[in-house]
């Protein structure tokens, strides 16, 4: 299994519940998150930036295989 540290820019949404998706839904897309965190919030552009630890999609679909 193998896991990378990412950061990812994401516009704020007008709720907590949607920007929590969009964070969920954008950490998908690299990957499975294992954790990940809001590190700063760009009140001006309204962008919060995510840093997260995933496990690559390709090893994980490996790993449920051999187990």
């Amino acid at each position: 299994m193998t896991t990378h540290f990412i950061t990812a820019e994401i516009n704020l949404q007008e709720s907590p519940t949607a920007t929590h998706a969009a964070i969920e839904q954008a950490l998908q897309e690299r990957g499975e998150p294992l954790r990940w965190a809001v590190t700063a919030v760009d009140e001006e552009t309204q962008v919060a930036q995510v840093e997260a630890i995933v496990v690559d999609e390709a090893d994980r679909l490996e790993a449920v295989a051999d187990a």
